[in-house]
């Protein structure tokens, strides 16, 4: 097994030069040898910043070609990419690399500077490389093309990375308010990787669909599966994933044959994306993972491309996928559950625990825990978090992904909840405590409690119970404002509600199911 990303996009170029690799939201295309080309001149660029093999190197764009090479350049470099959401608050991306140390960051011109001040007030003073707006890998080669003009970077070799060696840090939601980054090394990653194309049969006539953010995991499938496959990533954009119809037309006019993301889009489009008037023949499988997929809209979208293969993926990002199941089709009407989340991948090991960390017997509901090459090594700068998310028991050493599953009599695993207050919102993983501390540090609330609920359009509904200090109910507005300024879009709470105290049980803590109750009326 190759344990080195950046030899995907080498080795292909060697055997399919011309191939298209990316094409773009603006439909902007790059062969293969216009990619490796194009992330050798990001890796010399940024050895010449100062960017040293173990390194971490931040980018802050827009999906792009311009990110797929500056992805691959930061590997060649020997560093480890740490990408962001491009539309969260400044204050969380600056947080970000300067949790992490970046040495550099990339970044679009109409961010430069919010960050630059952000970075500023922390302390911080990473090497910056600016471009103006991404698409087509344009604006990064006139870039380069500049820094080359005023001082040549000269050509490196691309650093021979061990397995072990970090590539990517991802952001996560933290329960203490802020984001932790999840270590992933080229072994975990290239580990997935080589599983999926065991798994199901990629090839280079493949047309991949890359909705997933580059700060969601869902990407790593993307974009190393193409382009180990010698496929074409198709890259959709923050717009236009968000609109059922075009969506759906766009699968259609693109001929994406391989379709992975979060079920709610695919909810969306089974409801409203006139899926039956367009021709999806090219499409085979369809992969979705991050949440329960509402069975009623399942079997609509089964309905509508009823040729197409689907796959149930499950794993938090610090396994990335470690359960896999095939849902038959077509599905019965009568069923009203959700599908199972299946058995252990191939490649990993897995097992069930009690609250007293042993082994459950089959039928009888524990903690998922799960170890492997694909298993994260931990949490950058938190040693006490990630010991205590690992367990060492039947011979091995585990990670604990706080999830509840039972064994079924087939075999397969059945998810049951969190046993924590993470949940899962349109593929994101939250933590329930990361919004109360942003609505604490509002100066007009007293109290913020937030529960959250099934929702077959979201998938998780969040709810945000506030006690405003002066008694007197907040506008909306202005709460959905303020939690603009310190946390993504998908984490802000679907509806708040005013109360004069929040219920408290009888050890004085908040009583979270009283407020589920009231949730539900």
């Amino acid at each position: 097994m190759i344990a080195n990303l950046y030899r995907y996009l080498e080795d292909t170029t060697r055997i399919w030069p011309e191939k298209i690799a990316v094409e773009d939201t603006d439909r902007k295309t790059i062969t293969y040898q216009e990619l490796d080309r194009l992330s050798d001149r990001v890796r010399d660029r940024l050895v010449s910043l100062g960017v040293r093999p173990g390194d971490r190197v931040g980018f802050w764009i827009r999906k792009s070609i311009d990110s797929i090479a500056i992805i691959f350049g930061v590997l060649k470099a020997g560093a480890a990419y740490v990408p962001v959401d491009p539309t969260a608050p400044p204050t969380r991306n600056s947080y970000i690399f300067n949790d992490c140390a970046v040495t550099a960051i990339v970044v679009e011109r109409r961010f430069e500077q919010v960050l630059v001040s952000a970075l500023s007030e922390l302390g911080a003073t990473p090497a910056i490389l600016v471009i103006e707006e991404a698409g087509g890998g344009g604006p990064l080669q006139q870039e380069l093309d500049r820094e080359d003009h005023k001082e040549k970077a000269p050509p490196v070799e691309s650093v021979p990375v061990k397995a072990a060696d970090l590539a990517f840090i991802l952001y996560t939601s933290g329960s203490t308010g802020r984001p932790k980054g999840v270590q992933l090394t080229h072994l975990n990653a290239a580990s997935f990787v080589e599983w999926c194309a065991e798994t199901f049969a990629l090839s280079p006539s493949d047309r991949f669909s890359s909705h997933a953010p580059f700060h969601f995991d869902l990407s790593v499938f993307d974009i190393f599966s193409s382009v180990k496959h010698a496929g074409t990533l198709l890259l959709v954009s923050e717009e236009l994933g968000k609109q059922p119809k075009d969506l759906s037309q766009a699968i259609s006019d693109l001929g994406i044959t391989v379709w992975y993301s979060a079920p709610s889009i695919l909810s969306l489009m089974a409801q409203a994306g006139a899926l039956k008037s367009q021709d999806y023949s090219a499409l085979r499988l369809v992969l979705f993972a991050g949440e329960v997929f509402p069975v009623i809209h399942l079997r609509s979208l089964v309905k509508c491309w009823p040729h197409v293969r689907y796959f149930n993926l499950y794993g938090p990002t610090e396994t990335n996928v470690c359960t896999l199941y095939e849902v038959p089709t077509p599905i019965p009407e009568d069923r009203t559950e959700p599908m199972p989340i299946g058995r252990i991948c191939s490649h990993l090991d897995g097992i069930l625990l009690d609250a007293d960390g042993r082994v459950v017997k089959q039928g009888t509901e524990g903690e998922l825990c799960i170890r492997g090459p694909a298993v994260t090594q931990g949490y950058w700068n938190l040693p006490d978090q990630s010991r205590k998310c690992f367990v060492n028991v039947a011979g091995g050493t585990y990670y604990r992904t706080g999830d509840i599953a039972r064994e079924e009599p087939g075999g397969n695993l059945r998810y049951l909840g969190r046993k924590d207050r993470m949940i899962k919102k349109r593929g994101f993983r939250v933590e329930l405590g990361e919004i109360e501390a942003c609505l604490y540090r509002h100066p007009s609330v007293r109290e913020a409690a937030v529960v959250a609920l099934p929702d077959d359009a979201l998938g998780m509904r969040v709810h945000a119970h506030v006690t405003p200090i002066q008694g007197d109910r907040i506008s909306l507005i202005e709460m959905k404002s303020f939690c603009s300024e310190h946390i993504p879009v998908y984490m802000i709470p679907d509806r708040f509600s005013f109360h004069p105290s929040l219920p408290r049980t009888s050890t004085d803590k908040v009583d979270y199911q009283t407020l589920k109750n009231w949730s539900e009326g």
